[in-house]
């Protein structure tokens, strides 16, 4: 960790613009726990919680913006064929008929759904949304969403020494409470025993 905290910002910076906007083609990549680990170790080194933030929003919403030109120009087939991580071909439908019917509204929400996150660029392309209003929807939800992420992360990063020092003092109460169960459960076990045999 010591190692990782020493790491250059801007390149901490990049690898966390790189995690962000990976996540819109590759949904399956886990980039809220990279962002967050980030966040984390920019606290541990000389990095910022903005600048973990910033960082991750940049590579965030041009990902997100990539995508939705993708589906503006090639089409939901399209994006099914050469993307099948985004989901089935029903699936897109499905989630363009919901994105028609209540706009950008929906972008935002769905937005803050790990499930749906990177579906919803290249389908706002593909049914032919605006891409000002889906760029400024995108925008509020990825900004909510991964501020909160960067925040958390890197608060705990500043704190750690307090925060393995609590975690450390409950494993010591956890493990006297153990041993103390396992006293308890031996004894009752051995005098079980023993007033086994003493029976007649």
């Amino acid at each position: 960790m010591a190692w990782l905290a020493g790491v250059p910002s801007a390149v901490l910076y990049a690898v966390l613009a790189g995690a962000a906007f990976l996540e819109n083609l590759l949904p399956p990549l886990p980039a809220d726990t990279v962002i967050a680990m980030g966040a984390f170790l920019a606290a541990r080194g000389h990095g910022t919680a903005w600048g973990a933030w910033l960082a991750t929003m940049v590579g965030n919403l041009g990902g997100a913006l990539l995508m939705y030109q993708l589906g503006a120009r090639f089409g939901m087939p399209w994006l099914a064929a050469r993307f099948p991580a985004l989901g089935s071909p029903a699936q897109l439908a499905q989630l363009g008929e919901r994105l028609s019917t209540r706009g950008v509204l929906a972008v935002a929400i769905s937005r803050l759904l790990p499930g749906v996150r990177a579906l919803v660029p290249p389908v706002a392309g593909a049914i032919g949304l605006p891409w000002r209003a889906t760029a400024l929807a995108m925008g509020l939800a990825s900004g909510i969403w991964y501020g909160l992420v960067c925040w958390l992360a890197f608060t705990a990063g500043a704190n750690a020494e307090a925060l393995l020092a609590r975690v450390a003092a409950q494993q010591r109460i956890v493990g006297r409470v153990a041993v103390g169960l396992l006293a308890v459960g031996l004894a009752w076990w051995w005098w079980h025993r023993r007033r086994g045999r003493a029976a007649p």
